[in-house]
This record gives structure tokens, C-alpha cells and sequence, in this order.
């Protein structure tokens, strides 16, 4: 039995992004810094609102072609539009491109070293030979989440099975993911709602301090450097039937959160500090289940 594992992620988009002007023009809209792309290295960064809340975040890698970026399937129409939207008279031409590639999770006991790559975060290399123009990379959030892959469509899932790595199903990568913490788009951030520190963005180092001016750059500084979080999205354990997103967490009727994405008796919610801190606190309830919040070990505030 292989202990590396892969899983098609069929949710997912691929945008390409090409012409002399693709790195500036995302340069001025996203929150990362385009500069660290290249085919040694991927970001995982978002683009906000102007007054600097989520609406999509994405994985860049960069293949000889193109600048790809791994997003929502479900949503790439509208971050393609908005794109479209800001690009103005930039060189740069935006295309869906999830016909030819699929986005893949690697994860389980020597991912990094079975792809030839470090373990620091966004460590890519060239998928292999064979399907040129694909790329692995680790997870740029955190290592511990193994690796990512965006890779020809045509013959993937062959080409990860010949590199070692057994399918798995979404759900193992799903527990692990929520297991560590890590946001999955819209499922766990509210469009036009959410903060990207609430969200350990900062952590994950998809919010660059040091860059230029970008679309929602402003309320995202203030935030941090203002110390306005007052809650976070941190894994819970779950005792009784998963909550749905939305369901609101209490402590003894006291608003203490509201729950993410779940899977099973693991998942991911936006808890108030106060009680995420609080030792000896009676259990959170949501619906009719208990959850227990866990703080993640790579968080470094509240």
C-alpha cells in the first residue's frame, strides 16, 4: 500500500494568465507578491474588495505558457470577469483553462521528497517530462498539507499513479485540510464579509507587508497593524451530527461562533477569541452537536 496519496480536485478552475503585462497587472489586485512566481516557486494569495474583503482566493504557479492560477471551479467565471473588468489596457490575455489542466492534492508520508521538492512552503519544480507544462508545488500555506499539482488533464490521474502517489477520496484530504486549519474558498470565507486575517492569511503568507498598493490593501493594514481581530478560523472537533455552515456556535446562549465547512467529526469554524482562549469553559454547542475548538499550532494570535 503506497503512503502517498492523490486526489483529483474536481471543484477546482484554472485560469491562465499570459502577455508582457500578466505579472503587473496582478501585481495591483492581488494580495501577494507576483514576484516570488516562478517555476521554483507558488504563492497562494486573494483579491479583495476595494473596502478589503474576500472575493476570491487562488494558487499561482507558473508554467512556460502562463501564470495559472488553481481556483474555485464554481466561481471562476465571476473571477475571470473581474479580472477582465480591471485589465483595462494591460498586455494580458485571461483564459479558462480548465479543459486542459486539472488541480490535484498530494498528501501522506514523503509527498515533498517523492516530487523532488523541499518541504518550504510554495517549493515547486516542473511536474515531470512527460506532461510538460505542468507543475507541483508543497502547499504555500503550510507544508504539513502536503502538495498541490496542476497538471495536463488528459492522462493525470496515470501520471501521478506512475510517481508514486495512490487516489484517495476527497474526504481524506478534506479531514486533513480542516484537521490543519486551511481555508477552502467560499466554503469557509464569506464573499464581501470576510477579513483575510481572520482567516491566517498572515500566517499563511498570503498577505504581503511589504509590497505596493492593492485593490483592499488599506482596511487589510489597518487591521493588522491596529490589532482589530477579534475572532478566528480555527479547527473544532465535532461530537454528534455535523453542522451546517452558518449554524451558529454559543456558550451557554452567549454567541461564541459560527461553523465552516465540516466533514465527519472534524471541522472548521470562526470562533471569538474570548472563547477559543478561555480554559475550563463550558462545551461550545452548534445544533444539535458539541465542538471543541483546537488552536492551531502555526497561529500565532488568538
Amino acid at each position: 500500500m503506497a503512503d502517498r496519496f492523490y486526489t483529483l480536485l474536481e471543484g477546482r478552475g484554472i485560469l491562465g494568465i499570459s502577455g508582457k503585462d500578466a505579472r503587473s497587472f496582478l501585481q495591483g489586485l492581488i494580495s501577494n507578491g507576483i514576484e516570488k512566481v516562478n517555476r521554483q516557486h507558488a504563492i497562494y494569495a486573494a483579491m479583495l474588495t476595494p473596502q478589503g474583503k474576500y472575493l476570491h482566493d487562488f494558487f499561482i504557479a507558473e508554467t512556460p505558457d502562463a501564470l495559472l492560477l488553481d481556483c474555485e471551479g464554481p466561481r471562476l467565471e465571476d473571477l475571470k470577469k473581474r479580472l477582465v473588468m480591471y485589465r483595462l489596457r494591460a498586455k494580458a490575455e485571461i483564459e479558462d483553462q480548465t479543459c486542459e489542466y486539472a488541480a490535484a492534492a498530494l498528501f501522506g508520508d514523503g509527498t515533498h521528497e517523492g516530487l523532488g521538492l523541499s518541504a518550504e512552503p510554495g517549493s515547486a519544480a516542473a511536474f515531470n517530462t512527460v506532461l510538460a507544462g505542468g507543475a507541483a508545488y508543497v502547499d504555500p500555506r503550510l507544508a504539513a498539507c502536503g502538495a498541490r499539482a496542476i497538471l495536463p488533464r488528459d492522462g493525470a490521474a496515470k501520471a501521478l499513479e506512475d510517481a508514486g502517489f495512490a487516489p484517495a477520496p476527497f474526504a481524506d484530504y478534506d479531514q486533513l485540510r480542516m484537521g490543519l486549519g486551511l481555508p477552502d474558498g467560499s466554503r469557509d470565507m464569506v464573499v464581501e464579509k470576510a477579513i483575510l486575517l481572520e482567516n491566517g492569511f498572515d500566517e499563511m503568507g498570503a498577505a504581503d507587508w511589504k509590497k505596493g498598493c492593492y485593490l483592499g490593501q488599506e482596511l487589510t493594514a489597518r487591521t493588522k497593524y491596529r490589532g482589530l481581530i477579534k475572532k478566528r478560523l480555527v479547527p473544532v472537533d465535532i461530537d454528534g451530527p455535523a453542522p451546517g455552515p452558518g449554524t451558529p456556535i454559543t456558550l451557554n446562549d452567549a454567541g461564541a461562533g459560527e461553523m465552516r465547512s465540516s466533514s465527519g467529526d472534524r471541522g472548521l469554524a470562526m470562533v471569538r477569541l474570548k472563547y477559543l482562549d478561555a480554559e475550563g469553559a463550558a462545551p461550545l454547542k452548534a445544533g444539535g452537536a458539541t465542538v471543541a475548538p483546537q488552536k492551531p499550532d502555526w497561529m500565532r494570535s488568538g
